[in-house]
């Protein structure tokens, strides 16, 4: 089989998905509609709507986009059918009922950002980070009934280094699913509609580590927790949503500050955790354990800076 007779309908949303759409189209390969969310409002009055990342993409390459509001709609569903896929490739995008997974004939797998059968859920990257894993990865694996538990084609490995954040980490798990996607195309290719597939196998110990959706309130540091825990709470959430906590500073005034990067030193105290001590260039908040240094932040109403400036600024 030519790559060229292998029809593909891509299904996703955010700038993730567009790196393994990149790879398709500019592979050459057969992509013959996208499917992803609807336009949503955006700005202050939500009076205007704005695309997603990936229609945005297929809009500019040409590409038949779908945008339905029901997975299950009927209208949609015949068009989507009327495309004709012999596979479908899904990154980052919602739960599929069976009458969409199961329509091609070659069937449809994903790309999802952890080395299944950890992370499964909508947050892979952020709760590996936060996690302190030192090695993640992107898995392709079939469509079932059951979120994230299908039959794995191929995984590739990554790692995260301990002062990565999650762009970091995003970006190069990006790249890497796009390099599993189009592998992954390719042996289907290959095997003329087939590839080679393994159940996912949970390790007697019994342990998954969810990925659930990240929410304002996940994002709130305990400042009981270790540093290290600390430490990587905060860069799992950086630089997008923030992590944000509750700090005590002008005279012991709680103030709501979000941390973007920090720095461990070792040094142990019996401060209340939450506690804030500047220099005359540093800030250090307390942990549960040890000092925690904050190199950038953000105080409510105001931009993102160095906690330098946020001290010059004070005094």
């Amino acid at each position: 089989m030519e790559k060229k007779e292998l029809r593909i309908v891509f299904m996703g949303t955010p700038e993730f998905a567009v790196g393994s759409l990149k790879a398709l189209v500019e592979g050459g390969y057969n992509v013959v509609g996208v499917v992803t969310q609807p336009d949503r409002p955006v700005g202050r009055h939500g009076s205007v709507l704005q695309s997603s990342a990936v229609k945005q993409y297929a809009l500019e390459h040409g590409i038949p986009v779908l945008q339905p509001e029901k997975m299950k709609d009927s209208d949609f569903v015949n068009e989507l059918r009327a495309m004709n896929a012999d596979v479908q490739v899904v990154v980052a995008f919602r739960m599929l009922p069976e009458v969409v997974w199961a329509m091609p004939r070659y069937g449809t797998f994903n790309v999802h950002a952890s080395l299944l059968p950890q992370y499964r859920g909508a947050a892979p990257i952020n709760w590996a980070v936060i996690n302190g894993e030192t090695m993640t990865g992107v898995t392709t694996f079939f469509l079932d009934h059951e979120i994230d538990t299908g039959r794995i084609i191929m995984q590739k490995t990554f790692a995260i280094p301990d002062d990565a954040d999650v762009e970091y980490v995003y970006d190069g798990l990006m790249a890497l699913g796009a390099e599993a996607c189009i592998e992954t195309i390719d042996a289907i290719i290959e095997g003329d509609g087939h590839v080679e597939s393994t159940p996912q196998i949970v390790k007697t110990d019994g342990i998954l580590k969810p990925a659930p959706k990240i929410f304002k309130d996940t994002c709130q540091i305990n400042f009981g927790m270790t540093a290290r825990e600390v430490y990587n709470f905060v860069r799992g959430l950086s630089p997008v949503p923030g992590a944000w906590g509750n700090v005590s500073i002008d005279d012991g005034v709680q103030t709501e500050m979000k941390i973007f990067s920090t720095r461990k030193t070792g040094e142990h105290t019996d401060m209340k955790p939450g506690a804030i001590k500047t220099t005359k260039k540093q800030m250090f908040v307390a942990t549960g354990d040890e000092w925690l240094e904050v190199l950038t932040l953000q105080m409510p109403g105001k931009k993102r800076m160095g906690a330098t400036d946020y001290i010059n600024g004070k005094r």
